[in-house]
């Protein structure tokens, strides 16, 4: 069978929380880095697509920015990488479960965040800011991305990040209903393509949006952890509760308990 049921799915899910949770640091920074640089990669393609298109066409643009920007998620599951906001539910699920603990969980996600951070703020500044990626028209599209999460309030940030997390945990656990990896790819597309075309906030997204506009000296450090925080949060509430408890709780009766 080609196809995993949700039960299925959520056995998955645990699996790898646990599998996670175990992991050597070293491989857990390499990955780490890896997951952050392919977000911003899926990120800096948008941005270079879209910023030239003309303003009339604006919904056009926002449609072909968020048809490329799944290439970061694709890259993450298919090639390898420890990634935060899926961690939020990976992890979420495992210590629902009762197979790890919390201590093991927050370690996994303070690394793994250090991680995606190094990773995404080398993409903004070795191709963004040192090679000219991002420069011209390109870079005042990428200043007003930044400018518009970075101003928008807490709550708004937060329940925005909400909404990110919850479609893009949906595009991991989607993927994983699949055994073949188009099946894989066009299963996560459409739910990372939905959060994007609609604006909610990712907290890795932005480790690379906004250190971009700090290193054009557009921004500052404080206002780059003013966004962080309702953006971590809210990513968090949405792998770890919309997606993690909701289907740990619905399923419960149908998961075998991890090994």
């Amino acid at each position: 069978m080609s196809v995993n049921t949700p039960q299925q799915i959520a056995v998955l899910v645990i699996h790898t929380g646990v599998r996670k949770s175990r992991m050597p640091l070293p491989s857990v920074l390499i990955l780490g880095f890896l997951a952050g640089a392919f977000i911003a990669l899926g990120f800096l393609l948008d941005i270079r697509i879209t910023a030239l298109i003309p303003a009339e066409w604006e919904s056009l643009a926002t449609l072909l920015g968020a048809m490329v920007f799944p290439l970061g998620l694709i890259l993450v599951v298919l090639a390898g990488g420890e990634l935060l906001t899926g961690n939020m539910m990976y992890l979420s699920m495992a210590l629902f479960s009762r197979q790890i603990g919390a201590a093991a969980l927050l370690r996994n996600w303070f690394w793994v965040t250090l991680a995606n951070f190094v990773g995404a703020f080398f993409v903004a500044l070795a191709f963004g800011h040192f090679l000219g990626v991002i420069e011209g028209p390109i870079l005042d599209k990428t200043l007003a991305i930044a400018h518009a999460k970075a101003n928008a309030g807490f709550m708004h940030a937060f329940v925005s990040a909400i909404g990110c997390n919850w479609l893009v945990c949906l595009g991991i656990w989607l993927g994983l209903s699949s055994q073949q990896v188009a099946g894989k790819i066009l299963a996560m597309w459409f739910p990372v393509m939905a959060f994007v075309a609609i604006g909610f906030q990712h907290v890795v997204a932005n480790m690379f949006v906004l250190p971009m506009a700090i290193l054009n000296g557009e921004m500052g450090w404080a206002t780059y952890f003013a966004n962080f925080v309702p953006v971590f949060l809210g990513n968090m509430i949405g792998g770890s509760v919309f997606v993690g408890l909701a289907y740990y709780l619905s399923l419960q009766p149908n998961i075998e308990p991890a090994q």
